[in-house]
């Protein structure tokens, strides 16, 4: 069944992809040759508009070849790819990832409607902290912190988890009784003690651990992400939303506690000392990251905005690849994301059928906007990296040698098929020696 639903989801995102592109090479008249969900051999298909549609044995990637985008000698034909303007292409090539996009829209929409939004509202403020010496009062809702606006409660957490606090001063606008107040925060340091983990805060779904640090308490505790954690100390959790106002209720110190966590249905209890890091700095308020009821433009609104925090957690993430600070086995493949999929499917099951779907449909909107982001790249073989090549024609005034491309874009077909063999070993490794 994991299996199954895993294919399934991939399967509609890669179907969405390759649909945005067919659609919009229809509408520019380009002939489509094949129309192919999955790679490798053809398990079954047929043939209509002039395009051979095809189900494919290996349930990874799909393909939408046109006239003339592989084959020189098409190129002069008026249904060829390589036939029509700069501007018809950009748009064919830009369709899939946008598709992408869409499609994480129409899903989250679901989603907040059925579930509801996080608003970016302040839930409390420190006594004599620096929010309150600032004016900040709970209610607030934060619309900006520096220069990244707000509209989640979640990107609040990206962008703290982001961006490390120092002693610089920080900007922070709220609304307030229907007006905007600027704010300007100075950072107070404090004693920071970690577990090393971060948990779906969400009051709707078990509080699953989505990521264990390596070097810190919880790792060495035999965490793993996926385990749902069902109590702390004396107190029963039953979604993340409780295990967060207990965190908010007690803040962690140099004191052990016991922990009580669900993995594959068996039940354990472990202790978990603190482990104190430096001395951080605050803002010292607390935000909400439980869910609200959404009237129907708010589900607009919101959807919008969750579509764009994907978009914005992918290119951190990214940002973190190219820097260093993400690790080789913090870097997964589809083989990941199937262990991720199964282990939220067993982990929400057990709350109904509603829960289950509501986070399976998550799940697509993280990877249908994370797969957008990831083809416009300009990575050749990609499409991003076919959009630069439209890019340097647009600025040139003429389109680069399609020999010289098709080598380029051949070499990167190579390094890409090297980087996933690369990371199905690495999740193959990390998911069968971990466990």
């Amino acid at each position: 069944m994991k299996i199954v639903i895993a294919i399934l989801i991939f399967g509609i995102i890669v179907l969405i992809h390759e649909l945005g592109h067919f659609i919009f090479a229809r509408i520019n008249g380009i002939e489509v040759l094949d129309f192919s969900i999955g790679m490798g051999p053809r398990l079954c298909g047929f043939k209509a508009f002039g395009t051979q549609f095809s189900v494919r044995l290996l349930p990874i990637g799909g393909a939408c070849m046109m006239l003339g985008e592989n084959e020189d000698q098409n190129m002069d034909n008026e249904k060829s790819f390589y036939a029509k303007n700069v501007w018809q292409r950009i748009s064919v090539l830009f369709a899939g990832p946008g598709f992408n996009f869409i499609l994480a829209f129409l899903f989250s929409v679901i989603i907040i409607g059925m579930a509801g939004f996080d608003p970016a509202k302040v839930t409390g403020v420190k006594e004599n902290g620096p929010a309150a010496d600032a004016g900040m009062m709970a209610g607030d809702v934060i619309t900006k912190i520096n220069h990244s606006g707000i509209s989640l409660g979640k990107e609040i957490q990206g962008y703290l988890d982001s961006h490390t606090l120092t002693e610089e001063p920080v900007n922070v606008t709220v609304k307030r009784n229907g007006e905007k107040v600027k704010l300007t925060i100075l950072p107070e340091a404090y004693d920071k003690y970690l577990l090393g983990f971060t948990y779906s805060g969400a009051t709707s779904s078990p509080a699953e651990v989505l990521e264990v640090s390596e070097g810190y308490p919880m790792a060495a505790a035999g965490f793993l992400a996926g385990d749902v954690i069902v109590g702390i100390e004396d107190t029963k959790v039953t979604n993340g939303g409780e295990l967060m106002a207990y965190f908010d209720r007690t803040p962690l110190n140099g004191k052990e506690i016991m922990i009580t966590y669900l993995r594959n249905g068996e039940e354990a209890t472990v202790t978990v000392t603190p482990q104190f890091v430096s001395s951080g700095y605050t803002l010292g308020f607390s935000y909400n990251l439980a869910l609200e009821d959404a009237n129907a433009w708010e589900t607009l609104r919101y959807s919008v905005s969750e579509v764009k925090y994907w978009i914005v957690e992918t290119a951190r993430g990214l940002g973190k690849l190219v820097t260093g600070k993400l690790k080789s086995n913090e870097i997964g493949s589809a083989v990941a994301m199937v262990d991720v999929i199964g282990d939220t499917y067993e982990a929400s099951k057990e709350y109904g059928v509603k829960d289950t779907v509501l986070n399976l449909l998550y799940i697509t909107v993280l990877l249908s906007a994370n797969i957008g982001v990831m083809n416009l790249l300009p990575i050749p073989a990609l499409d991003g990296g076919k959009l630069l090549f439209c890019a340097i024609e647009v600025v040139r005034g003429k389109p680069v040698d399609r020999e010289k491309e098709g080598i380029v874009h051949f070499i990167g077909m190579i390094l890409l098929l090297v980087l996933m063999v690369f990371l199905i070993f690495n999740d193959v490794k990390n998911i069968f020696f971990a466990k």
